[in-house]
């Protein structure tokens, strides 16, 4: 980074970035990636489309135009810079549930120049706490009804501003000019977010991105594999917290000029009557939510989808039943994907004829990728080993040593288990962390699962290694089972027995009423290793 041409007079995360022998490789290979040094995030994507068009709908049946959204964010943007104090490189907490004002809260803080740290509205105090302090975090922006736990977690210093509620402080209800704000020249390498992981264990990191990072998401997965039209409305699941919201409901619809609703409430049973009263036609959600919807599709009060031409699918592997289910039942074909908090979205994917059911898909274009063992040698295709890969966006943590871990030799080592197959396709094997060792033999937990969710009683499966002490390691597997249907053990393994080799098998089914995930929906295996912890 070239500190001479940066706009941040807060330097901190430009100062506590990883030394520069710690990054990874990038590249740039597309034409549209070479930015120029010049680069505000906020005000490309606001340039989107011509200012009568939809950006955002809400399921109350309000739109904003994106003439009406670049007031709103030249409003708030005047409110940071002149009456709260913020200049260009403080961070800025927001949150909140997934609403326009979240998404225009967003757009100011980047335009003022400032970096944006959007955290989920489930976190308690003291996982709020701990983002402010490893970020230095001076304001924060939040929805008022997300306010308590904010003020509960008594950062020392932080300037908490609400929005959406009737005090003469709201952050709507100031008087300031409602003129045009200009954009902050931030130079295409200034930043412009932090990330924080989501985990399932440990401190939590913070995976820092430039502006330029904002738009090489869009300009590689969005316009290369899901190729979005003007008159496409975006809608999914997950929250503006998680950079796979913020890509899909946001940064994506935005730089095709098209629009998205966003749903505060967005799990299966909001979804689908969601998708049929606003038209939606690209859908972002998780397996488990594809599979929770199947059952709703057809029959009597069946939920109209005619309007979807795009379902895109990450968070976790997409099992090869599931998307076939989807398939059958809809004629749409899942946009399965492989992303990465740390790469801040999709890197591996296909789409339409190109998709083939078990695998993750190509490196999208402008990324590269390849599987190697532990000592950073690629290894043949057809073998396991370790996901590794590079583009125009890589993993610089705030101020973490784990730093080391995620980049070597210049490419991001994602902690996947992967093997390239020998036509070039990805294939998902586990998490490098939840192989499975028993009596001398690898078993990948993800398998069993996919041989799990072909039983027709099956909603959900997760498979984890227990130690044994004869074994080393016994294949334990928790199981969540349709409404009223028996929970059998034994008639799944013989099930299991005419799909998977017997050392595959699970020495104990343990049925739940629901698996333990991460507010983003990630599965939390590491719950499920420890008897009596799966509640």
């Amino acid at each position: 980074m070239n500190s001479r041409v940066t706009a941040h007079v807060d330097t901190f995360v430009r100062d506590h970035l990883p030394p520069p022998d710690q990054w990874p490789e990038l590249t740039f290979d597309l034409p549209e990636l070479r930015y120029p040094d010049r680069l505000n995030a906020a005000a490309e994507l606001l340039a989107g489309a011509g200012p009568e068009r939809p950006v955002f709908h809400t399921p109350a049946g309000d739109t904003w135009t994106y003439g009406e959204l670049g007031a709103r964010v030249d409003r708030i943007a005047h409110t940071l810079t002149t009456d709260l104090g913020v200049v260009p490189g403080n961070r800025v907490l927001l949150r909140g549930p997934t609403t326009p004002w979240l998404a225009a809260c967003w757009l100011a803080v980047l335009k003022a120049g400032a970096v944006a740290v959007t955290v989920l509205a489930q976190q308690r105090p003291y996982e709020l706490a701990t983002v402010c302090e490893l970020a230095r975090v001076s304001h924060a922006l939040c929805d008022v009804r997300s306010v308590d736990d904010l003020v509960k977690a008594e950062v020392p210093g932080l300037r908490i501003t609400t929005y959406g509620g009737d005090g003469p402080g709201d952050l709507l209800r100031r008087t300031v000019s409602e003129g045009p704000y200009e954009a902050v020249a931030t130079a295409a390498d200034d930043v412009a977010l932090i990330a924080f992981t989501s985990g399932t264990t440990g401190r939590p990191k913070g995976c820092v991105h430039f502006h330029r990072d904002v738009l090489a998401i869009a300009d590689t997965f969005s316009k290369h594999v899901l190729a979005p039209r003007v008159d496409d409305v975006f809608a999914g699941s997950p929250p503006l917290g998680f950079t796979f919201g913020l890509g899909g409901l946001v940064v994506f619809p935005m730089r095709a000029g098209a629009s998205a609703l966003l749903l505060e409430q967005a799990g299966p049973k909001q979804l689908l009557p969601a998708i049929a009263a606003h038209g939606v036609s690209v859908l972002f959600t998780a397996p488990t939510a594809y599979r929770a919807m199947l059952g709703e599709l057809n029959g009597e009060g069946g939920h109209d989808v005619s309007s979807l031409r795009r379902c895109v699918s990450a968070g976790e592997n997409l099992p090869a039943a599931t998307w076939r289910a989807w398939h059958e039942r809809t004629g749409l074909r899942i946009i399965n994907g492989i992303g990465a908090t740390e790469l801040l979205h999709i890197f591996i994917s296909a789409a339409d004829d190109d998709i083939r059911p078990g695998t993750t898909g190509v490196p999208v274009p402008g990324w590269h990728a390849r599987v190697q063992d532990a000592d950073g040698e690629p290894v043949p295709d057809g073998q396991h080993g370790l996901l590794a890969v590079r583009g125009p966006v890589g993993c610089r943590y705030l101020a973490d040593p784990r730093q080391r871990e995620y980049v070597r030799g210049g490419w991001n080592v994602t902690g996947d288990t992967y093997v390239r197959e020998p036509d070039g396709y990805f294939r998902y094997v586990a998490r490098a962390d939840d192989m499975i060792i028993s009596a001398g033999y690898n078993i990948a937990g993800p398998e069993v699962e996919e041989a799990l969710l072909r039983h027709p009683d099956v909603v959900e499966a997760a498979v984890v290694g227990r130690p044994d002490e004869a074994r080393g390691q016994a294949v334990v597997a928790h199981v969540v089972v349709t409404a009223g249907a028996v929970r059998d053990g034994k008639t799944l393994r013989t099930f299991l027995k005419s799909e998977l080799a017997p050392y595959k098998c699970p020495r104990e089914i343990v049925f739940v009423d629901a698996l333990p995930r991460t507010a983003t929906g990630k599965l939390q295996r590491f719950r499920l290793r420890t008897p009596g912890d799966q509640q």
